[in-house]
């Protein structure tokens, strides 16, 4: 199962040709519809297919795209959306970026477990090379910040000291397999086996695609440690041009945050801290603000000659406590209360209070009314509505219902 890719992988081009075609299914990434298409084999190919925690390849088959590479024992599947004639010499594009970050990303990681093996005896027992960052799982329920440290230290004096990295085959049953770091090989596994050097570091059998040589990873940055399953921890890392990448992000963000904050670098942590302070204040000195407009509201409805026996109010701002306050102060004995909150083109809260008969048989239909769900007791009902336009409607159902009960009214 070594392809092209596996023995040249700086090769950008490559001509080759159709073996074989069928029509077929790609189920995407994401979830979705199935995509139709078609499943490509080739006599020899540059597009690495997944495997050995390295995501798949893209590129070109003449001018029709590789939507995916997998392997099925000695072939390399590639699935595209148009149909290819078997036998025809056909030109291979690689994706160069993506493949140069896979393999930066992926002798990354090899060159970081052989040195935090050697330094802590910490073994990694499973890898992910993600699309923004990359995970190694250690075999071990601790990694202290020092460690960390002077592990990300050590790997980028090896980058500095431009070490070597060299690719071999050997045939399954030398040897030497046996004395090379492995976590095994695949199952339907046929033909050589290939072992990558780093020199004096580490050899590791591995089926993806490396650089040739350490300083070809620019620069590791280890952004920390996460706690892991079963008493393991996962480290976070980034190679080679994604550290740049994250440089510039962050740069872009410290910038926009120097102009919106009016002050240096150096200062936006405490301004941002001045910042939720106020924030917290405003927030308190609001909310004390509407419990005091609700007493006020059930008050000047208390105080009239002749209350009304339905209470319908309808604010943007508020909460559900602000509602209750309401109804405690007006009390629900007699009087039928129906109070929303939130922004009339949006979802926003309900309370419907009153008789604990009349809530329990209108409650249901209000929440069904203003497309939410809600629950009840003791004479209250309340929820969220996502359809709060429809509040004309709800106080047309409790008219009626009042009506209804009071037919003489």
């Amino acid at each position: 199962m070594v392809f092209r890719c596996q023995r040249d992988s700086w090769a950008r081009q490559f001509a080759t040709r159709v073996v074989s075609c069928r029509a077929a299914e790609l189920r995407p990434e994401g979830g979705g519809e199935p995509v139709r298409g078609f499943q490509v084999v080739l006599e020899d190919t540059i597009l690495f297919p997944e495997g050995g925690g390295q995501p798949d390849d893209r590129g070109l088959i003449g001018d029709v795209p590789v939507l995916r590479v997998t392997r099925r024992g000695p072939e390399a599947v590639h699935f595209v959306p148009a149909a290819l004639e078997p036998g025809a010499e056909v030109l291979l594009s690689l994706d160069w970026e993506r493949r140069f970050d896979h393999m930066q990303q992926h002798s990354g990681q090899h060159l970081i477990s052989a040195i935090a093996e050697q330094m802590f005896g910490f073994k990694t027992t499973s890898w992910e090379l993600g699309r923004q960052r990359s995970v190694i799982e250690l075999d071990t329920p601790l990694v202290t910040a020092e460690q960390v440290e002077a592990l990300e230290k050590s790997v980028n004096e090896k980058i500095r000291d431009r070490v070597p990295v060299t690719v071999r085959e050997l045939a399954a049953d030398d040897p030497e397999v046996e004395t090379v770091r492995s976590r095994g090989l695949p199952d339907d596994h046929v033909g050589p086996v290939r072992v990558v050097d780093i020199k004096g570091i580490d050899s590791n059998l591995c089926c993806g695609t490396h650089i040739s040589n350490l300083s070809d990873l620019q620069v590791i940055k280890l952004l920390g440690v996460e706690k892991g399953k079963k008493n393991k921890t996962n480290l976070v890392f980034l190679a080679g041009n994604r550290v740049l990448k994250s440089i510039e992000q962050s740069h872009s963000t410290e910038k926009a945050l120097t102009s919106l904050l009016k002050n240096g670098p150096g200062e936006h942590v405490e301004a941002v801290k001045r910042l939720q302070s106020s924030v917290k204040l405003l927030q308190k000195n609001n909310l004390n603000l509407l419990r005091d407009i609700a007493v006020l509201i059930a008050r000047d409805f208390k105080n009239k000659p002749t209350p009304k026996q339905l209470f319908v109010l309808h604010r943007k701002e508020g909460d559900s406590e602000f509602m209750n306050i309401i109804a405690n102060e007006i009390g629900t004995e007699e009087t039928l209360l129906f109070l929303t909150v939130g922004d009339e083109k949006e979802a926003g809260l309900f309370l419907l209070a009153g008789p604990v008969e009349a809530v329990e048989n209108l409650g249901p239909r209000v929440a069904e009314l203003l497309g939410g769900k809600g629950a009840g007791k003791r004479g209250r009902f309340q929820g969220k509505a996502a359809k709060m336009s429809r509040r004309g409607e709800v106080q047309a159902l409790l008219q009626e219902f009042i009506s209804n009960q009071n037919p003489g009214a």
